[in-house]
């Protein structure tokens, strides 16, 4: 009877070892992977931001990470290294962009035992219509709120002059970081003693999110014009406008970028001896942390399939860098009561255009 009753305590053990590991996702053959956007794993924006999160989680639990840059930006091509990573062994899939959406749409279906997490857009079918699937969860960012905030940052700092906006490809994301940060310049002009200006001509969507050579020359049209700070969501394109700023700085001209997703002050700096940058701040949302929070609620078993979330300021999930080393104490605590009332719902952020510059 002991001999019995032993092994039932330990077959009983082993049915919830297994079953641990089953919904925890920490097996052996939990393998996280991603498939770039358009530009590259360094872009110092949206690729990279992803591939951060990804590179933390699977740090943090010991498991196997791999990326996969596609031959080009066409579903067949997104599907393509989809495929090959699940083929891999890479089941948790992260694609950032919303370029995935019909691919993720396909992938969900074809592979349902795979995990897909789609940041900024939902899958959808080939009329327009989302359908996020049980293994799939999609992820928006309030970037309006975010552009808002960086503009009253940048405004209430440099007091007066000229900002102009250079976007990557003219798509709502993209839109909705120029229209909120121009909602946020005049709000700080309206409310906050300052007195900047954006022209039409200095509203610029470059087309591409990796021309670095194209961005440099946008940024140099615009400073030369007398821009002196230039909001930049778009990536490669953004990283030519920071070369361009810090070669500006180097001869002791003023030029500033505010920089977009991530921080982007490292990336700004021309004088390592005194780590001063040229960016002055940076409008960020969370994407490191939204690609980490999937894949740890996959460890816990809470991972949110079927579901589509956003970050916003309510959440922080957007905002401007804990640490802003080119912004006084005195426009640090301005922001902090702005996104205090953001927060509370006394000022919204409008996503659409209005009447605001393209």
């Amino acid at each position: 009877m002991t001999l019995r009753r032993t092994l039932l305590t330990l077959l009983i053990l082993l049915v919830s070892v297994s079953t641990l590991v089953a919904c925890s996702g920490t097996s052996a053959n939990f393998k996280v992977g991603m498939v770039t956007d358009s530009g590259t794993i360094d872009d110092k924006s949206f690729n990279q931001g992803t591939w951060e999160g990804v590179v933390q989680a699977a740090t943090e639990l010991k498991i196997d990470k791999n990326y996969l840059k596609p031959a080009g930006t066409t579903e067949a091509d997104y599907l393509a290294s989809i495929g090959n990573l699940y083929d891999a062994g890479f089941k948790f899939i992260v694609c950032p962009g919303y370029k995935f959406s019909s691919a993720i749409y396909k992938a969900q279906t074809q592979y349902k035992d795979a995990k897909f997490v789609l940041i900024d857009a939902q899958p959808t079918d080939a009329d327009g219509n989302a359908v996020v699937a049980t293994n799939t969860v999609a992820i928006f960012f309030a970037e309006h709120q975010s552009g808002f905030l960086a503009g009253v940052a940048s405004a209430v700092e440099l007091k007066t002059g000229e900002f102009g906006f250079i976007g990557g490809m003219e798509i709502p994301a993209v839109q909705r970081y120029n229209w909120g940060f121009q909602q946020g310049v005049a709000y700080a002009n309206a409310n906050l003693g300052t007195t900047i200006t954006i022209k039409a001509e200095n509203v610029i969507y470059q087309g591409t999110f990796s021309d670095v050579a194209g961005g440099q020359q946008l940024a140099a049209t615009m400073f030369d014009k007398g821009v002196t700070a230039i909001f930049c969501a778009a990536g490669g394109v953004g990283v030519g406008a920071i070369n361009e700023a810090k070669t500006r700085a180097t001869q002791g001209k003023t030029a500033w970028i505010i920089g977009v997703d991530v921080d982007q002050f490292a990336d700004g700096i021309y004088d390592t001896t005194n780590n001063k940058s040229i960016v002055l701040t940076s409008a960020l949302k969370g994407i490191k942390t939204a690609a980490y929070d999937m894949i740890i609620d996959q460890k816990d078993g809470k991972f949110p399939g079927g579901q589509t979330l956003t970050f916003d300021a309510s959440n922080d999930g957007v905002g401007i860098p804990a640490t802003n080393p080119n912004l006084s104490a005195a426009t640090t605590t301005a922001v902090a009561g702005v996104l205090a009332k953001l927060k509370a719902g006394t000022i919204t952020v409008a996503s659409t255009q209005g009447d605001l510059i393209k």
